[in-house]
């Protein structure tokens, strides 16, 4: 069959195209893609191609399809594997794969296996692995976000601190602590304080910071320290594009004692500097933002590392276990995954959106891989006119702005194909 499909051929060298989509084998199923996120490691991928980890060597004569956050429709199954699914079945991915000792992942490494496609092949090293998670009682956006999701709670649970001459360590962040997202006002820091502030275990003061105003303000909307309180936390944003007023504040607001997690959310220089800057007595520093850049170093200061018990860590991707914990956590509402996404496109947006990633406002870009429509802000739906647009924004009005199942619903039933 014919499919559509953003295809990495090298460095900077991806192309939107049509192909020929080869008949499954026995071991084998084809789905139809629903939806996709474009993520930030899907444009690094685009920027370094062969020289990422994963990308296969051949690229440049055998493409790999992009895109790693998907979620899919099962369409027709292998004989072989009729036992394990059917038709119709929904799932979502866990992309972190290492199967059979080759490190092979969706959106990195398979030629007929990515989420920016319309129709893909699930090979069968996949399919007998724990990484197809299915699902029923969720929107497929959710599964689709329920890979950025479990890469939080991988950091969260990542985390550790430790008690004077105690061997344990005692894992995820301090409960009734202090917990700063700095450059927090992406998608993945609104990811992250919205899913910290809905988690069993949650501090009593979460700081957000980000040097762009714009940014600051729309966060402060979709999550405002009054729905922290109610939760029983003190959520607080803080302008940094003057760093040494901001790291003042910083101290200031946690009466000086610092913070006891802090989790770097871009991977930029000044923001390094001001979390070891504003380190607590045993605090946890998680370098989350993966850079490109291989010599990314600033100074750090071990005296605090040796009497106050700094610790720094970094964390990528997630597990299984986070995956499933994500998407079930999701499919309960515990709560709202779509405080990531403020543009919806169709897969004829997502090279432009993955090339461009850096340059365009807002947070996640999720695209629906078997429609046709251009990178659109939620914001701007009314403004866009037409019946599915209106249609579209008049049911996020009712969801506070933001993305929602019934408005997936309405555009899977109303959105032009991607033929």
């Amino acid at each position: 069959m014919k499919v559509k499909a953003v295809r990495l051929y090298g460095k900077m060298d991806a192309r939107y195209e049509t192909f020929e989509l080869r008949d499954i084998n026995p071991d084998e199923i084809l789905a139809k893609v629903i939806c996709d996120g474009i993520c930030m490691s899907t444009h690094k991928t685009y920027l370094q191609g062969t020289g990422r980890p994963g990308i296969p060597a051949d690229i440049a004569v055998n493409p790999i399809i992009l895109g790693h956050e998907l979620a899919a429709e099962v369409v027709e199954v292998g004989a072989e594997v009729g036992h394990l699914y059917s038709p119709g079945d929904k799932f979502g991915v866990q992309c972190a794969m290492i199967i059979g000792g080759r490190g092979m992942a969706p959106g990195y490494s398979y030629a007929e296996f990515g989420g920016n496609a319309t129709h893909i092949i699930v090979p069968a090293d996949v399919l007998t692995t724990e990484y197809i998670i299915k699902f029923n009682d969720m929107a497929f956006y959710e599964a689709s976000l329920g890979e950025p999701y479990a890469c939080l709670l991988y950091a969260f649970n990542a985390n550790f601190h430790t008690a004077p001459l105690k061997r344990n360590h005692e894992q995820g962040i301090k409960e009734g602590g202090c917990a700063a997202f700095l450059g927090g006002c992406g998608p993945m820091g609104q990811g992250g304080v919205e899913l910290m502030l809905n988690m069993d275990r949650r501090p009593a003061f979460i700081a957000v910071t980000d040097v762009d105003k714009d940014r600051l303000e729309y966060a402060k909307k979709v999550i405002p320290p009054e729905y922290a309180k109610a939760r029983g936390v003190r959520l607080e944003y803080f302008d940094s594009s003057d760093a040494a007023k901001s790291t003042a504040e910083l101290k200031t607001a946690t009466g000086g004692a610092g913070f006891d997690d802090i989790f770097i959310m871009c991977p930029v220089a000044a923001a390094i500097a001001q979390a070891d800057s504003i380190c607590g007595k045993n605090c946890c520093i998680n370098f989350f933002s993966g850079p490109t850049d291989k010599n990314l170093s600033v100074p750090v200061n071990f005296y605090d590392v040796h009497y106050y018990g700094k610790r720094i860590i970094g964390t990528t991707s997630s597990g299984v276990i986070d995956m499933k914990e994500a998407m079930r956590m999701s499919a309960e509402r515990r709560f709202r995954a779509e405080v990531m996404v403020t543009h919806i496109g169709g897969l004829n947006a997502a090279l432009g959106a993955t090339r461009d990633l850096p340059k365009l406002k807002g947070g996640k870009k999720l695209i629906y891989s078997n429609a046709e429509l251009e990178l659109t802000a939620i914001a701007d739906f009314k403004l866009k006119g037409g019946p599915l647009f209106s249609g579209l924004g008049e049911i996020c009005d009712k969801n506070g702005g933001l993305w929602c199942a019934e408005a997936e619903k309405f555009l899977l039933a109303n959105a032009p194909p991607a033929i």
